[in-house]
């Protein structure tokens, strides 16, 4: 199932998140979009993963909102 969410990371952000994602979202696929307007994270995963993911980014001080199809 692929998850899309919304967030305010930049490029520079990505060296603090990558490592918080593969530990705390070992068995799924994840990629930024950050040229999008709405720097858009997809998430690959046959678990359920909102609650978890909202929970990292805004932990770590970043806005995060799952986008519904």
């Amino acid at each position: 199932m692929i998850f899309v969410f919304k967030t305010n990371v930049s490029p520079d952000d990505l060296e603090t998140l990558q490592p918080l994602l593969y530990k705390h979202l070992p068995n799924s696929k994840w990629n930024f979009d950050l040229e999008d307007c709405d720097n858009i994270l997809r998430i690959d995963s046959v678990n359920e993963i909102t609650q978890p993911t909202i929970k990292i980014l805004k932990d770590n001080g970043f806005d995060c909102q799952e986008l519904e199809d």
